[in-house]
Order: structure tokens, then C-alpha cells, then sequence
């Protein structure tokens, strides 16, 4: 094909590829094992599976409502009021979206403007910054260090200006596995109080909690909830990051902006898929034995790296487990991840890259959403350095 000359300017300058379609790539490569990319390798329900297909044949394959069918946002607004006591309008309050990240850039697009500032606290999930930049925001960032990623509430509370618009929570967080106490929803209630900030939190991993603990959703602070966008996502709870289904839920005047811009992404999403999502929703069963399932996985694969060289971090929700090898090389996280997948055949994903700073703290995260034998011999090949 002939090449363009003309003279373009890129809106994301310093944007290349992701890290988890590199590292992705190259365990493909080199047929290491994939613990890199955050994607469940196990089946989807077969019964979850079958209803899709009955909704194909029956016929749901035109466009589905711009918000979403209404008896799917009928059961999100159950569960919200079954878990945290929050009451949502399934007709004003929820939005069905292609998936997380397609809520967080809508919520984004929709309520950032030029000049506004958003606090983003880091390592983050690699899709916050650039939509920030992309809707002209000024991204606010506030580093966080391990093993246990405190949030310097007072710290952030000096950093708020009249210009700070937006404050972005992620819980249970990708890529720490840590997750945020009552104490800090109260902390982030307490410095928004008065203010104009909105709160996007990102709760994709809601039903992925370890040790008997809650989930604290910004949906049960009514304080909070009520200036809060929160973004759920199916494809995590229900093993199916391919199908990329989620919604997004907030008071009516904020969602009204937040569909303005939905409809001219993607206007809807799947329709034979939303009714198999409602009619699985209905046996409540299908996800609230999700964090027991996922801890039985994290405690195997702890247990499993028992007696290597790695430190174990704490882990408390999500389906990701930071390692330290501060005691095996002094490499960069991002060439010791490269290195371990070519020479052991186990890829992973440097932590250093969720930071807009490179902080290297020799850390990398594993996926454990995988099948025990293949945990088995990731670990079996990581505990032979």
C-alpha cells in the first residue's frame, strides 16, 4: 500500500503495545507457561454456555437496548441491594458495557474535561492514564509501596486542588491482590466530603475475596455511592474475559453523561449474551462461591512456591500473586521477566510497568486463574533456580 505522508500526531506518544500482549506473545513463542495475562484457564459453565445458545436460537440477535435489556439491569439492582444495601434504578442507574475496560474509558470520556485533574493511585491498571489523556485530564499520580500498598489518605488529601475532578479505586486491585478496608472507604469519604470529586471505582474482582473478609464496594457508603461510578465486569466472575461484558452503575445524573458517550462507542452490547447472563444470575450460587474457589487456587499456589527463593506478598483478593526475587537477581523486573520466560518457561508480568514512574521493587504477578497442573509445573520449574 502506498504510504501516507501526511504529517500525523499521535494522542498517545509514549503508548506501544501492552505488556500483556508482549509477554503473551512471547510465551507463545517459546511454549513457556502463561501466567502473565489475567485470563481463567478453565471452562466456562457448560450450563451458562447452553443458555447463550438457547438465546441465539430464540432469536436475541438484533440490537439490544442502548443501556442493556432491562430484566439483566433488573438482577444487577437485586444483587447491589442483596450485598450492600444500596438501592440502583435499573432504568436510570445502570448500563450494560463491552466489558470493564470499555466503562472506565466511557466514564472517563464522559466526565473528564480539558484541565481536570484525576488521582490515580499506582501501580494501576494500565488503561487508567491513557483515557485520562485522551479526554484532556491530567493524571495525579500518588505511588504506593509494597508489601502491603497503604493509601496515604492524608498524603492525597494535600494533592486535592480546586482542579481535581476525578479519584480512581481499584478493589480487589490488579496488580497487587490487595484490597481496601472500611477504614479507607471512610478515609475517601471523608476528604470528598464538600467537594465536587467523582469517585470511579473499579470493582471487577468484587466476588474474588480471601480470608473471610467483605468486599467494601463504594456502593455501601451512601456518602460515597452517590458520587460513584463503579465498574463490574462478567467476563471476570464468570471465567469469560473473551466475551467482554460488564456494566457500570451510578446516580442517574451521572450516568445520563456516561450513556451520551456510551451510544457512540458501541451503542449496545451482545443480546443473546445478556439474556444467558440473566438467566444465569438467577441462582446466586454462580458467583458467590467465586472467592472460596479462588482461594482454594491462591493457597495451592502458595503453598506450592513454599521453599523457593521467591517471597511470597500478601495476597488478599484478585486472582493475581506478587513474587519478590530481590534474593535471586538485581536485574530490572522488565528484563527478569523475559528472562524467566525464556530460560524457565514461566512468563509473568513486571510490576514496574503499572507505575507512570518505573518503581522496581524486583516484583512480578502471577496469574493462578489456571488449572492445579499447570500451576504445578510453573512452580515446579520456578523452584528450580
Amino acid at each position: 500500500m502506498p504510504e501516507f505522508k501526511g504529517n500525523i500526531r499521535s494522542k498517545l506518544p509514549k503508548a506501544g503495545t501492552t505488556i500483556f500482549s508482549i509477554m503473551s506473545g512471547l510465551a507463545n513463542e517459546v511454549g513457556a507457561i502463561n501466567l502473565s495475562q489475567g485470563f481463567p484457564g478453565f471452562p466456562v459453565s457448560e450450563k451458562l454456555i447452553s443458555l447463550y445458545h438457547d438465546a441465539l436460537r430464540a432469536g436475541h440477535n438484533q440490537y439490544a437496548p442502548m443501556p442493556g435489556i432491562f430484566t439483566l439491569r433488573e438482577c444487577i439492582a437485586e444483587k447491589m441491594e442483596d450485598l450492600y444495601s444500596c438501592v440502583y434504578d435499573p432504568e436510570a442507574e445502570i448500563t450494560i458495557t463491552a466489558g470493564g475496560t470499555q466503562a472506565l474509558y466511557t466514564a472517563i470520556s464522559a466526565l473528564i474535561h480539558e484541565g481536570d485533574e484525576v488521582i490515580v493511585l499506582e501501580p494501576s491498571y494500565d488503561s487508567y492514564v491513557p483515557a485520562i489523556q485522551l479526554a484532556g485530564g491530567i493524571p495525579v499520580h500518588i505511588p504506593l509501596q509494597p508489601p502491603n500498598y497503604f493509601i496515604p489518605w492524608e498524603e492525597i488529601k494535600k494533592l486535592i486542588t480546586q482542579k481535581t475532578r476525578m479519584i480512581i479505586i481499584n478493589t480487589p486491585q490488579n496488580p497487587t491482590g490487595t484490597t481496601l478496608t472500611a477504614k479507607d472507604m471512610l478515609q475517601l469519604e471523608k476528604i470528598t466530603d464538600g467537594t465536587d470529586i467523582i469517585i470511579l471505582s473499579d470493582e471487577v474482582y468484587e466476588h474474588i475475596i480471601f480470608d473471610g473478609n467483605e468486599h467494601q464496594s463504594v456502593a455501601r457508603y451512601p456518602k460515597l455511592a452517590s458520587r460513584s461510578m463503579i465498574v463490574f465486569s462478567f467476563g471476570k466472575t464468570f471465567h469469560a474475559t473473551g466475551w467482554k461484558v460488564g456494566y457500570c452503575l451510578g446516580p442517574a445524573h451521572l450516568m445520563k453523561e456516561f450513556r451520551k458517550v456510551h451510544q457512540f462507542t458501541v451503542f449496545s452490547v451482545n443480546t443473546a449474551l445478556q439474556h444467558a447472563l440473566t438467566a444465569y444470575m438467577l441462582n446466586k450460587e454462580n458467583y458467590m462461591g467465586l472467592g472460596e474457589f479462588y482461594q482454594e487456587k491462591r493457597d495451592y499456589f502458595q503453598k506450592l512456591m513454599k521453599g523457593s527463593k521467591f517471597k511470597i506478598l500478601p495476597c488478599l483478593g484478585s486472582y493475581f500473586q506478587l513474587l519478590d526475587y530481590s534474593s535471586i537477581s538485581t536485574e530490572k523486573d522488565t528484563e527478569y521477566a523475559i528472562r524467566l520466560t525464556k530460560e524457565i518457561g514461566v512468563a509473568s508480568i513486571p510490576v514496574s510497568v503499572f507505575y507512570s514512574v518505573p518503581h522496581d521493587y524486583h516484583l512480578l504477578r502471577f496469574c493462578f486463574a489456571k488449572e492445579n497442573d499447570q500451576l504445578e509445573k510453573a512452580a515446579e520449574r520456578l523452584l528450580s533456580i
